[in-house]
C-alpha cells in the first residue's frame, strides 16, 4: 500500500467522502473533540448525512474523555468513556484520599468542603442545566471563598471535572460552559473500554502506526501493543513504517476529494502523530498546531494541508502555505461558496 492509498483510506474512514448518520460518526470516531463547540459542529457538518444545526445536540453529551480533553459523544457511550475507577467511584460524593487534584499545592477544598459544595451544585442542577457563573454565585452564597472557588472551578477542570468523571454531570452540548445532570448509566470496566475504543480506532482511523495510536490515546507503546495482540488487526509496511488496521469491509476505489475544510481540532488531524503526519508538511506544522495548543481549521486540498481558514460574519479568510496556483485558489473559493451560502467576502493570502 502506498502513502496516497493510506491517505485515501483514512479520509474515507473519517466520513469525508461518504457521509454517515451522526450517531455512527461520533461512535466510530471515538467522539469529536470539543473545547470550542463551533469546531465540533463543523466537524459533524462535513461528515453527517443527517446534520441539522437545530437538532445536532440530540442524543449527544459532552465530557472529559480521550487525552483528558473535552469531547462530544453519543449518550449511549457514557459507560465507555466515564469509567469511574471501574465503577467504584460512580456517583460517590466522598473525597478522602489522594487524587490528582487534591495533591496540588493550591488545592483549597477539604474533603468535607468538597462534599458540601458538590451537594450544592448537584442540587442546583436537579431541575435544569445551569451556567458555570450561576454555579459559582450559588456556591459563594453558601460561603465559598475565593481559593475554594479556584479549586472547584479550576480552568483545567478541578472539582467540577471530578463530578463529571464520577458520572454526576455532563457539559451541555453548547458553546457556553453549562452543566446538567447526567443520565443514569453503568460504567464499563476500564480495560474492556480500552479494547473497545482501540477496536474503533484501528477500524476507523487505520491504517495507523503505533506512534499514531500513542498520540491519539496519550498512552504507551506497550499498551498499544497489548491491544493489538487481542484485536483482529492486520498490518503492512510502507516507507519503513508498520501500519495497522482492522478490515471494515469498505472498498477504496474513490478519488481523494479536491477540497475539504477540516474543523479546528479535527479528528483527521488529532488521530495521528502530528510530527509524522501524512497530510501536513513538517515546515507547516506550527501553522496548524500552534504553540498555545490550538489546532487550527485546515484546508485539505488534494490530500495535503495547504493552509488554514476562518469564517466569521459572512467573511471567509484563508492563509495558504507556500505556492498555490491561481487555478487552485479559484477552486478553494468555489468550494467555500459551495459549503457556505452566506459568504459575502473572500480573502485568500499566501504566507
Amino acid at each position: 500500500m502506498t502513502v496516497e492509498e493510506i491517505k485515501l483510506r483514512r479520509i474515507k474512514n473519517h466520513y469525508l467522502i461518504d457521509k454517515e448518520k451522526k450517531q455512527t460518526v461520533v461512535k466510530n470516531l471515538c467522539g469529536i473533540q470539543a473545547q470550542f463547540m463551533v469546531n465540533a459542529i463543523h466537524s459533524l457538518k462535513i461528515r453527517c448525512v443527517d446534520f441539522d444545526e437545530e437538532t445536532v445536540s440530540d442524543g449527544l453529551v459532552k465530557n472529559w474523555t480521550i487525552r483528558g480533553t473535552v469531547h462530544v459523544f453519543s449518550e449511549d457511550d457514557l459507560p465507555l468513556f466515564i469509567n469511574c475507577n471501574d465503577g467504584k467511584t460512580y456517583r460517590s460524593n466522598e473525597w478522602k484520599g489522594y487524587s490528582f487534584w487534591n495533591q496540588r499545592d493550591k488545592w483549597a477544598l477539604s474533603p468535607e468542603r468538597q462534599k458540601y459544595f458538590s451537594d450544592i451544585i448537584l442540587s442546583s442542577l436537579s431541575d435544569s442545566s445551569k451556567s458555570r457563573e450561576y454555579l459559582k454565585e450559588i456556591c459563594r452564597n453558601h460561603g465559598m471563598i475565593q481559593s475554594e472557588e479556584d479549586s472547584m472551578f479550576d480552568p483545567w477542570g478541578g472539582g467540577i471535572r471530578e463530578l463529571c468523571e464520577r458520572g454526576f454531570i455532563n457539559y451541555t452540548v453548547k458553546e457556553k460552559k453549562e452543566y446538567c445532570i447526567s443520565p443514569d448509566f453503568s460504567p464499563m470496566k476500564k480495560s474492556d473500554a480500552e479494547i473497545k475504543l482501540a477496536r474503533r480506532y484501528f477500524t476507523n482511523f487505520g491504517p495507523a502506526t503505533i506512534h499514531d495510536a500513542q498520540y491519539f490515546f496519550k498512552t504507551t507503546a506497550a499498551k498499544i501493543k497489548q491491544w493489538i495482540e487481542v484485536l483482529p488487526v492486520e498490518s503492512f509496511d510502507c516507507e519503513n513504517k508498520t501500519y495497522y488496521f482492522i478490515n471494515n469491509g469498505k472498498t477504496y476505489n474513490d478519488d481523494i476529494p479536491e477540497c475539504i475544510f477540516l474543523a479546528g481540532f479535527d479528528q483527521l488531524m488529532l488521530g495521528y502523530e502530528k510530527k509524522e503526519s501524512l497530510f501536513l508538511k513538517p515546515e507547516n506544522l506550527r501553522g496548524i498546531f500552534n504553540l498555545a495548543g490550538i489546532v487550527m481549521p485546515s484546508i485539505l486540498f488534494n490530500g495535503n494541508v495547504v493552509g488554514k481558514w476562518k469564517k466569521k460574519n459572512g467573511t471567509f479568510t484563508a492563509e495558504l502555505f507556500g505556492n498555490v496556483s491561481e487555478k487552485d485558489i479559484k477552486k478553494i473559493k468555489e468550494s467555500a461558496a459551495g459549503l457556505w451560502n452566506d459568504i459575502t467576502k473572500t480573502t485568500i493570502t499566501t504566507k
